[in-house]
């Protein structure tokens, strides 16, 4: 049963043994910012006390599973149900560590095959079931929370058996993998053979191929990599009304693409069960390069330039002046930090925003990149300090949630949310969705740090990705998370920017849908919907049936 073991621990980020104090710089900034509870420990509930609904599963469909998987692969235990009954968004975790879960599937169930998907779907659609197809548990849009609404059942399909990296084709540049591969896993084996996908979003760690498609996923080198919707070239999906194949290819005429009719359908369609990706030679060189600019415009304008003359940095992250505080306000020596101060304001930068570039390719085609680079960065009066930032960056870049687990135990909530617009809005949008989450959170009072960087690059704009940082109002937890993502989703689709650029929509994100795509377009959605899934078991309360409908 290893296989089938949730990789993270159930009420938060990762596994144990990752947790770190919150650093003293840190908590200084966010003392000054927001205050700091006094005697608070906020410390999970333990496993066994979260309270779960009674599960409802029909005998008749318990019977059916038993024997279509084998008795260990339908799990009822509580410590199954609870690690499946949602993911990692802010509501999630604070749900989850109070241990009251209004919500949790009957039963988990672990197909070792894409025909075991097919019939399980088959089953849950002649009972009236609601299923939650689940991968790597790492949603932080309500995308995987098990409702159900108008179904007395749900259960959650694990992908967690379907494991398998199927073929490498070294002459098409294409990995084809089954659903249920975890990030690390797949990218040993493609660099074992010379390779690499190159996505490497921040919950790499944990999460998994099936995930990244359902979603939309866009990994911290898209910008180079691209997004994984741009890499994928073929699939497959179970869905109650029958398996589909879309056959690989680079490119076709034949009417709309109908991958893309999966690639971030949020298992609202059915379950997508393999994919085929385009995949790249390991680059023979990997260059860092680092910049300080006196604001946000000088280096949102250096990194239009940089995207727009085609010098496609493969990662690219540049930070508001408040984020590169915090970040700053981290390193651990108070000598380090001053000095390097000291050096900023010698040469004009009081209030620094930090760039981390890195370049990727043929080393003396990197070279020239980055040297092109650093002109456009001269030319926005920017200070280069080498490269070592954006190697520590790296380093820890898939670290950051943790910190959040840590805070939460402390008193202090901490929200993210990201959009994305043309170039032309971003400045206005950037300050627009901050000024719009610190006045929601001043008028519950509790002020707010709102930090802010763009990490991903297109030649017509870029992404805007927020962290907020807010003391927790005792028994308005929900309240207070309201507040804050209705005044950041209100403010980006506003103001010319996507509900989500990359964390999909879930339950969380679909009360804007609407504003964004317009309502024909969600009852073509709801058509496309009803043809393959007529009884609606699909994920329900995702997507295009959002939260509001339940």
């Amino acid at each position: 049963m290893e296989k089938t073991q949730p990789r993270m621990r159930w009420w938060g980020w990762g596994e144990d043994g990752n947790d770190d104090p919150v650093k003293p710089g840190a908590k200084k900034m966010l003392t000054a910012t927001c205050g700091w509870p006094k005697g608070v420990n906020h410390t999970p509930i333990d496993l066994d006390a979260v309270q779960l609904p009674e599960p409802e599963l029909p005998g008749r469909a318990h019977a059916q599973f038993i024997e279509l998987l084998g008795a260990d692969y339908v799990r009822e235990d509580h410590a199954t149900r609870v690690s499946h009954a949602a993911g990692r968004s802010l509501p999630d975790l604070l749900r989850l560590r109070s241990g009251t879960m209004p919500f949790a599937p009957d039963a988990v169930l672990y197909p070792e095959s894409e025909t075991e998907v097919d019939e399980l779907l088959a089953i849950c659609q002649a009972e009236r079931i609601a299923v939650v197809p689940f991968g790597g548990g790492t949603s932080v849009v309500g995308g995987i929370a098990a409702f159900r609404p108008n179904f007395r059942s749900c259960v959650c399909i694990s992908l967690a058996r379907l494991d398998e990296v199927l073929d490498i084709d070294e002459e098409s540049l294409t990995v084809t993998a089954q659903a249920g591969v975890f990030g690390p896993d797949l990218e040993e084996k493609l660099q074992s053979e010379g390779f690499t996908l190159g996505h490497f979003p921040q919950s790499f760690e944990f999460s998994t191929v099936g995930g990244w498609v359902a979603t939309r996923s866009a990994g911290q080198q898209s910008s180079g990599y691209g997004r994984i919707d741009d890499n994928v070239f073929g699939l497959r999906a179970s869905t109650p009304s029958g398996p589909i194949t879309l056959r690989s290819t680079p490119a076709t005429a034949a009417g709309p693409n109908p991958r893309q009719m999966f690639v971030g359908s949020e298992g609202t369609f059915g379950i997508i069960t393999q994919a085929t990706l385009r995949i790249k030679s390991l680059p023979e060189a990997m260059l860092p390069d680092a910049w300080f600019f006196r604001d946000f415009h000088s280096g949102a304008t250096a990194l239009r330039e940089l995207e727009q003359q085609g010098l496609r940095p493969d990662i690219a992250r540049l930070s508001d002046v408040n984020e590169t505080a915090f970040g700053l306000a981290q390193l651990g020596s108070d000598v380090q930090r001053k000095g390097l101060l000291a050096y900023l304001r010698a040469r004009g930068v009081t209030t620094p925003c930090m760039l981390v570039l890195r370049y990727d390719g043929p080393k003396a085609e990197a070279r020239v990149r980055r040297s092109t680079g650093r002109e456009i960065a001269k030319r926005h009066r920017g200070v280069s300090v080498g490269g070592s930032p954006e190697t520590m960056w790296e380093k820890h870049r898939f670290s950051t949630p943790y910190l959040r687990d840590q805070l939460l135990t402390e008193g202090i909530i901490v929200e993210t949310m990201e959009t994305a617009a043309p170039w032309s809005r971003i400045e206005d949008l950037h300050e627009t969705i901050k000024q719009d989450i610190e006045k929601s959170l001043a008028e519950r009072g509790t002020p707010a740090l709102v930090l802010c960087h763009i990490s991903h690059l297109y030649t017509s704009g870029c992404s805007l990705y927020y962290t907020v940082f807010a003391q927790q109002q005792e028994g308005q937890e929900m309240e207070q998370w309201k507040a804050l993502k209705t005044a950041a989703s209100d403010a980006a689709v506003n103001n010319g920017g996507t509900i989500t650029h990359h964390h999909g929509t879930g339950a969380d994100h679909a009360p804007w849908l609407p504003q964004e795509t317009g309502d024909l377009w969600l009852q073509m959605l709801r058509a496309a919907k009803a043809e393959v899934d007529p009884e609606g078991i699909m994920n329900p309360g995702k997507l295009m049936h959002g939260p509001t409908e339940l």
